[in-house]
């Protein structure tokens, strides 16, 4: 059976054969650890690692590339931030269409006496900006906002929010786990002290990667210390940039790979991946939009959404549903609260969930029209 891979809001699948071959290569050629020897494998493995750091920084407008620490993932980068920055007294602001590796770790920061204001959104999944400064207190350190749901694909209007932030002095936190290579950033513009990104999803790296910009590290402690390759005379943990954060070998095969995604997507421009997604959004959209049989979530179309889109066939659970999409038309979706319980508390879907089809780079738009008939089909059964 031909499968249908919909399900790149959990991992972008396939991955540009430049990704693999970059990795083989680091493999079979270079294999050094760098920063920890002098020796010619140990300076090409350095060069592998500063380079996907420099087309990072291209990416995301940052300046200073030394300002992107590597993280494994994006949960890493947020916790880091998270534990770094907030204290016993600080009061935070983060909303309710944030996935758990924000919403635990503050959880865990309450019983550490933080206070946590969480601005609702409406039921598109939509943040307003004025929900959030409704919450802002005299002593708010940080807002931490998801840049786009990974279980509506609602695009919020991170630059407006950063604008309040920089208008209050509030550090600014953004989850851009769904957004990073598909979603235009801009982190002078937009106002960003802290952006976390994953490298396995729209950056089409592989899994195990990940990064941090930071704007401010004298407002955030390191989460781990060690090992940096630098100041080694040293058993304080050096306060430059990136060796304060980035303590113990890195994923440098990873990172090879992730750099090769990341200059893919540069090359063929990330508003144009955007504008492929939104036209297949579109085509689903058309197939299915207006049918009582189905209940949609999310903006529903327009520049507002990333190719993620979540739903329900009336009277079946999101379980069975995705379970037939599977097993007998070989389409691979997520089903369930894909981690976000609040956000699904937000949306009305919470404690079912939605079957989330999620479309990357490589989707074609026989694909969509697949899923989409195929959707009718079960519904027709039931």
């Amino acid at each position: 059976m031909k499968l249908y891979y919909f399900d790149n809001a959990a991992t972008s699948w396939p991955k540009p054969d430049s990704v693999i071959r970059a990795m083989e290569h680091f493999f079979h050629r270079i294999g050094g650890n760098p920063g920890r020897s002098g020796h010619i494998k140990a300076i090409e493995a350095g060069k592998v690692v500063l380079n996907t750091r420099e087309l990072l920084a291209s990416m995301f407008n940052i300046k200073d590339p030394s300002r992107i620490v590597f993280t494994k993932n994006a949960t890493e980068a947020l916790n880091t931030t998270l534990y770094g920055v907030l204290r016993e007294g600080d009061h935070a602001v983060t909303t309710s269409m944030e996935h758990n590796s924000v919403m635990r770790p503050f959880n865990h920061l309450k019983e550490m006496g933080v206070d946590l204001s969480v601005a609702r959104a409406d039921q598109t999944g939509t943040v307003h900006v004025d929900a959030i400064k409704d919450r802002i207190k005299e002593n708010t350190k940080l807002v931490a906002v998801i840049h786009a749901s990974n279980v509506t694909g609602t695009i919020n209007d991170i630059e407006k929010i950063g604008r309040l932030c920089k208008q209050r002095n509030i550090l600014f936190l953004v989850d851009a786990a769904q957004t990073a290579g598909v979603v235009p950033i801009d982190v002078d513009r937009m106002n960003i002290d802290f952006l976390a990104f994953s490298g396995h999803k729209g950056l089409l790296g592989p899994q195990g990667t990940g990064g941090l910009f930071i704007r401010h590290e004298k407002a955030l402690d390191p989460m781990t210390r060690g090992g940096t390759g630098s100041l080694s005379d040293k058993e304080e943990q050096p306060v430059f940039l990136p060796d304060r954060y980035e303590s113990g070998t890195l994923n440098v095969i990873g990172l090879a790979g992730l750099g090769e995604g990341v200059k893919f997507i540069l090359n063929h421009g990330v508003e144009s991946i955007m504008k492929h997604d939104s036209r297949l959004l579109d085509i689903f959209l058309n197939e299915v939009q207006g049918d009582s049989r189905f209940a949609l979530y999310g903006p529903c179309g327009g520049p507002g959404q990333t190719g993620v889109l979540s739903v329900n066939i009336r009277d079946i659970s999101s379980s069975k549903a995705g379970d037939i999409l599977n097993r007998k038309y070989g389409i691979l979706t997520r089903i369930g609260l894909h981690c976000a319980p609040r956000a699904h508390g937000s949306i009305g879907t919470f404690p079912d969930g939605t079957v989330r089809f999620s479309w990357g780079y490589f989707t074609k738009e026989k694909d969509i029209i697949k899923a989409s008939r195929a959707l009718k089909e079960i519904a027709g059964t039931n």
